[in-house]
């Protein structure tokens, strides 16, 4: 019956779960809060394949096995936890190497092609423009990180608004939120095609959005966002690996919505966000306490 439970939550968090609360826009009122229940979700999910075997060795040699009588049982269960977890270090190895790539090359290419600003600007630091006219903007994070403008979005935004885009960006680096969104690249990737949730990958990309766009208030005003995030668009496609402000004018206007607080689901956010950490948190156990109740009463 455990195992059972073990295997229906490993199915339901990676399947119907993700999509279901995806549809809960509510939430995103609350984007930390928000995005430490998909983190715990996640978690769970991969705890619970991982955890559904050694929860079935109890039933199937006993409590307190003897290794010699049991050898073949244990390695079967050795061999399904090890399947799971080599295809998650399997997509762990294929996505971070494939996004630090990608990264190196083009902190290569804008560092041979884009001029550093001038030497007296307040935005100086790890900021490189690019000659082309089009608004947009992103952040390269990583160890040499970098803040890439083109000079369309210094043409064409004023010196408060340039502050909120800059202060978006390096709300991102300095969250690490490109590590965030790598987690969930990965466990996204290591799920079965058929499984996988792509509403799921973009909520999340979305409320890393949103938590930089406040960010950005906090160091501006909400006017000066706004308007930056419409100014910004129009911005073109961002290189796989960076963070970008400027995203599709749908996007956009999600994240206008979105800069101040608001009630969630009827209730203030912070007693919202109180019971979001109270969820992630139970949720994350409930695999464990499911492989302690197997091998208690087995």
């Amino acid at each position: 019956m455990v195992v059972a439970a073990l295997l229906i939550l490993t199915i339901a968090l990676a399947w119907p779960v993700p999509r279901l609360m995806a549809g809960m826009t509510t939430f995103r009122r609350a984007p930390r809060a928000a995005l430490v229940v998909w983190q715990s979700t996640s978690i769970a999910a991969v705890l619970a394949a991982l955890l559904a075997a050694p929860a079935a060795l109890p039933y199937v040699i006993g409590p307190t096995p003897e290794l010699a009588g049991n050898a073949t049982q244990i390695a079967v269960a050795v061999a399904v936890t090890g399947l799971v977890a080599g295809r998650l270090m399997l997509s762990g190895h294929r996505v971070g190497t494939r996004l630090r790539a990608n990264r190196r090359r083009h902190r290569q290419l804008v560092d041979l092609l884009a001029m550093p600003p001038d030497e007296d600007s307040s935005h100086a630091a790890h900021m490189r423009v690019i000659e082309h006219p089009t608004p947009t903007a992103y952040c390269v994070p990583g160890v040499r990180r970098r803040v890439v403008l083109t000079q369309g979005t210094l043409d064409a935004l004023p010196e408060e608004e340039l502050t909120a885009v800059l202060a978006h960006e390096r709300a991102h680096l300095r969250a690490r939120h490109d590590l965030i969104l790598e987690f969930f690249t990965v466990i996204h990737e290591a799920v079965p095609p058929f499984v996988r949730s792509d509403a799921a990958l973009r909520e999340v990309t979305l409320l890393i959005e949103v938590l930089a766009d406040r960010a950005a208030v906090r160091a501006t005003s909400m006017l000066a966002t706004a308007r930056a995030i419409v100014g910004m668009a129009t911005g073109g496609v961002k290189p796989e690996g960076t963070l970008a402000m400027s995203e599709s004018p749908s996007a956009a206007r999600l994240r206008l919505d979105l800069l101040t607080p608001g009630r969630v689901a009827g209730m203030p956010p912070p007693v919202a966000a109180t019971l979001m950490y109270l969820f992630a948190a139970s949720i994350v156990t409930m695999p464990v306490a499911l492989l302690v109740v197997a091998w208690a009463t087995a």
